[in-house]
């Protein structure tokens, strides 16, 4: 039996044991010195600039190229790419290019990830997937789940619709006073990490998964040291969504989590948003919800942190029992976040003004 092993950034190795390559013969590396010198080789190779020269025109998708031009002229009218032709562009971003080492020219491995047809991409890398888990309630197999193999951009789109699906959303109002999800913005740090910041070649499959206490993502690690342009907005709005911090964990296999703390209450009802919806009118409040409204009523601009110390519950879950209020039409916001008021709306079956 042979195992080909196609070069890349990666150092590989069997039962622990590492390997070097030289010809056609496998040598086992046993000093540090040895391991630390492939490490500094392996430094240069990015199997995303890997030419493939019988690519063509027709094996991509050059709709979703007019797709990211025209994405790119909304958020600057002025930019370059918008009287390039197809061509210039894919040049321009790189996405074409020649390997001066061997001289050749063509389609590399990044601009099929990106735009390449799907039967193209399954059969470069047929391994390559995105395995997306809802494990909620049934955590011995899962509750729903989606299977991501298509370009990059449409995994992405298919990723992000998977996490508004499941995860649940909070007000939340930024220093300009506009109102920002901090699920997406959370979502989108954790997936652009997960496919951009991988080794497409490894045959491990990158997962998204949420579980009742948390969400995270694991992927085999590429490009380690252009990670952590997102970290900032990642910490920001996990503590924002959740009160607490994310975890990431950097190894072969790169890790990042992000721990729910909403109180199980609110999860109860998170998890059935559209049937709460839907059926307002026959929706009772919790005692915790009349609480709320109570200490609302003495005090509109009252904080949810205030809410949170007075009924002895974290701010998370006082944040979610509040949006539960919102939805129902119970509760509306005035104003800011900080210097804004709770106004009680009158509803129905509740009987409460």
């Amino acid at each position: 039996m042979y195992v080909r092993v196609i070069p890349s950034s990666e150092v590989h190795k069997y039962k622990n044991v590492v390997y070097d390559r030289a010809g056609d013969a496998d040598i086992k590396c046993s000093t540090t010195n040895g391991i630390a010198q492939m490490y500094i080789r392996k430094q240069n190779v990015f199997t995303e600039k890997k030419i493939y020269k019988y690519v063509k025109p027709e094996h991509l998708r050059l709709d979703l190229l007019r797709l990211c031009r025209q994405r790119a002229i909304n958020k600057r009218f002025d930019h370059p790419w918008k009287d390039m032709d197809d061509m210039d562009l894919l040049r321009s971003a790189k996405l074409y290019s020649q390997d001066f080492a061997t001289g050749e020219q063509g389609f590399n491995l990044a601009a099929v990830m990106l735009l390449g047809r799907d039967e193209v991409i399954g059969s470069i890398l047929p391994a390559y997937k995105t395995d997306a888990i809802l494990r909620v309630r049934n955590i011995d197999r899962y509750d729903d789940r989606l299977i991501v193999n298509t370009n990059l951009i449409e995994s992405f789109d298919l990723l992000m619709g998977f996490a508004q699906k499941h995860l649940w959303d909070k007000f939340y109002l930024d220093e300009y006073q506009h109102n920002v999800s901090v699920r997406d913005k959370i979502a989108r740090e954790m997936l652009a990490n997960t496919l951009i910041h991988r080794e497409y070649s490894s045959p491990y499959i990158a997962k998204f998964i949420i579980e009742k206490s948390k969400m995270y993502t694991e992927n085999a690690l590429g490009n380690a040291d252009e990670l952590g342009s997102g970290t900032r907005n990642l910490f920001k709005y996990t503590k924002i969504y959740s009160s607490t911090n994310p975890e990431l964990f950097e190894d072969d296999i790169f890790k990042s989590v992000v721990p729910f703390d909403f109180d199980e209450e609110a999860n109860d009802i998170i998890e059935n948003e559209e049937l709460l919806i839907s059926n307002k009118d026959k929706y009772e409040l919790k005692p915790i919800q009349n609480q709320i409204i109570d200490l609302i009523k003495h005090k509109p601009q009252i904080s949810y942190l205030e809410i949170a110390e007075t009924l002895n519950k974290s701010r998370s879950g006082i944040a979610n029992h509040i949006q539960i209020l919102q939805h129902l039409g119970i509760l509306i916001r005035e104003g800011s976040d900080k210097k804004g008021i709770w106004k009680i709306v009158s509803f129905g079956n509740n009987g409460t003004n």
